[in-house]
C-alpha cells in the first residue's frame, strides 16, 4: 500500500540515502524531500555532488531546513552525533505540529534528550531510534529500536509510512542507550582488530595470528573479520568517532570511565582519515600493505 505521508531527510549521507531508496522501491512513500548541509558547500563540486545524490534517489533536494520539513508529517534526522542536537535546533522552529521527529543518529541519551526540546517546544514529537545493525542495503527494514512519550500514536504513524522499529520504553534516550553501550564492545572490536593485526603484520605473524584466533573461535574466520572491520573504519571511520564520542559521554554518565572506548575513538578517526576505499574481499594481507602505506604518507 502506498503511503500518503509526507516526509522528509535532515542529512542525506549513507542512511538517508539507504532509507530514501528502500522506500522508493517499495512504494511506500512519495514526494520526499531532503536538507543536507553540503548543499550549500562554499565548494560548488560538493555541493553538486550531493544534490545529485539526493536527487538520483527520487528525493527533492532542499537549500535549506525549512524547505524540506515544513510541510513533513515525518522528519528522519541522519546526521552526523556531534551535529544531532544542533541540526534539530535549527530544524525545530519550522516543523508543523504534530509533526514527527524521528532522531536517528548514534548519539548519548543526554544528547538525545536536549535534542528532544525544541522539537517539543514546537508542538512536535521527537522519538529517539537506534539503528541496530548496518543500514545498507535494507534501509527501512533495517532493525531498529525506538523510544517516544506516546508509543501507540507513534508506532501507528510510523507504520502507515513502512516504518516498525521496536519501542523500548518511553524515556527519550533509553534506544540511544542500548546503541551506545552495545556500540562499546562492537566498534571497539574494530579498534582492537586494527591494532592487534597492524602489529601482527609487521611481526611477519599476520596469517598465524588469524589461524589461531580462528581454531577458538567458529563463525566468520579472522582474516574475513579483519578484513570487515578494516573496510569499516577506513569508510567510516570519522562518523563512527563522533558516535563514540557520545558513548565515552554515556559511560561517563554511568560513573564508568571510557578507557577503551578512549582508544576505539582514536583508531575509528585515524582510519577514517586516510581517504582509502577498501574492498572487504580483499585479502587481509593486501589490505593491511594499503593501509600501513596510507598511515606512513600521512607522518
Amino acid at each position: 500500500m502506498t503511503s500518503q505521508v509526507s516526509l522528509a531527510f535532515i542529512g542525506f549521507g549513507e542512511a538517508g540515502l539507504a532509507i530514501a531508496e528502500t522506500l522508493s522501491a517499495s512504494g511506500l512513500a512519495t514526494g520526499m524531500r531532503a536538507h543536507d548541509i553540503k548543499l550549500t558547500d562554499h565548494d560548488p563540486e560538493i555541493a553538486a555532488a550531493m544534490r545529485a545524490r539526493i536527487e538520483g534517489a527520487g528525493v527533492t533536494a532542499c537549500d535549506t531546513a525549512r524547505d524540506a520539513v515544513e510541510a513533513a508529517d515525518i522528519v528522519i534526522c541522519v546526521v552526523t552525533a556531534d551535529q544531532a542536537a544542533h541540526a534539530a535546533s535549527l530544524a525545530a522552529r519550522h516543523l508543523r505540529a504534530n509533526a514527527l521527529w524521528l532522531d536517528m543518529n548514534s548519539c548519548a541519551p543526554g544528547t538525545k534528550q536536549m535534542a528532544s526540546g525544541p522539537v517539543g517546544a514546537a508542538g512536535a514529537t521527537y522519538v529517539d531510534v537506534a539503528v541496530m545493525a548496518p543500514i545498507t542495503p535494507r534501509g527501512h527494514e533495517t532493525p531498529m529500536l525506538a523510544a517516544a512519550e506516546d508509543t501507540e500514536m507513534v508506532a501507528a504513524r510510523l507504520q502507515a509510512a513502512g516504518l516498525a522499529p521496536r519501542f523500548v520504553g518511553t524515556e527519550i534516550g533509553r534506544a540511544s542507550t542500548i546503541k551506545m553501550l552495545r556500540s562499546v564492545m562492537v566498534k571497539g572490536m574494530e579498534a582492537l582488530t586494527v591494532e592487534c593485526f597492524r602489529a601482527a603484520a609487521r611481526a611477519g605473524v599476520a596469517e598465524e595470528v588469524a589461524n589461531s584466533l580462528d581454531a577458538s573461535e567458529g563463525g566468520l574466520g579472522w582474516a574475513e573479520q579483519t578484513a570487515y572491520n578494516m573496510e569499516r573504519m577506513t569508510a567510516h571511520g570519522i562518523r563512527r568517532a563522533a558516535e563514540m564520542r557520545e558513548v565515552a559521554k554515556t559511560l561517563r554518565g554511568l560513573d564508568v570511565a571510557p578507557a577503551m572506548t578512549t582508544g576505539t575513538i582514536s583508531w575509528e578517526e585515524e582510519m577514517g582519515a586516510l581517504g582509502l576505499s577498501l574492498d572487504p574481499g580483499t585479502p587481509l594481507a593486501e589490505q593491511l600493505t594499503l593501509i600501513e602505506q596510507a598511515l606512513e604518507k600521512g607522518e
